[in-house]
């Protein structure tokens, strides 16, 4: 239910390229209602100015994605029946969590790279929304753990606040990301 620009393009992308893979695994925000990473918690705050948190830095959202609300859910387009894993993410009220790996507090895993791990994967494809954030956190958490990792560029549409688009390819290609088309993808 956050709004990303032309983010509901991503959605027949996606399910074409999934279909190229065995092991798919989906994210979905699942945020508490007065999550900490929401503007509406913080007095005198609004959307996209950031705070300090004792994990670092915060950058504060509209109400997103509250556990149980039609805007939690995944698209209704979505067409991927073979996801074997759907990880939620930002259900700790006081941690955010972009990353599928590892919540924004740097310590906190979601156990996906052992799940990878386990059904030897060494490659990760990211897709989804939004690029600055959510798709450049989980790719440089999945070069971290040790993956090959690529994200598919025509799959994700970013949010693009303060140049947060432009530093997130900067930082992934420092890491090692490559960024490829849905096309590459045989």
């Amino acid at each position: 239910s956050l709004a990303v620009k032309e983010g509901d393009q991503v959605v027949p992308v996606i399910n074409k390229i999934a279909k190229s893979f065995a092991n798919v695994v989906m994210t979905q925000d699942w945020h508490t209602p007065g999550h900490v990473s929401f503007a509406s918690v913080h007095a005198g705050k609004k959307p996209f100015e950031t705070i300090d948190l004792a994990y670092g830095k915060q950058v504060l959202w509209p109400d997103h994605c509250v556990q149980g609300t039609d805007g939690a859910g995944l698209s209704k387009d979505l067409a991927i029946p073979q996801a074997e894993l759907i990880i939620r993410k930002g259900f700790h009220k006081d941690v955010d969590s972009y990353s599928a790996f590892t919540e924004a507090d740097g310590n906190t895993t979601t156990g996906l790279a052992a799940y990878l791990k386990a059904r030897k994967v060494e490659r990760v494809f990211v897709a989804g929304l939004a690029t600055d954030f959510c798709v450049a956190w989980t790719a440089l958490d999945a070069r971290k753990a040790g993956f090959e990792t690529y994200v598919v560029e025509d799959a994700c549409r970013g949010i693009d606040t303060q140049g947060s688009l432009a530093k997130a390819w900067d930082d992934m290609a420092k890491a090692g990301v490559k960024r490829i088309q849905s096309a590459d993808i045989a």
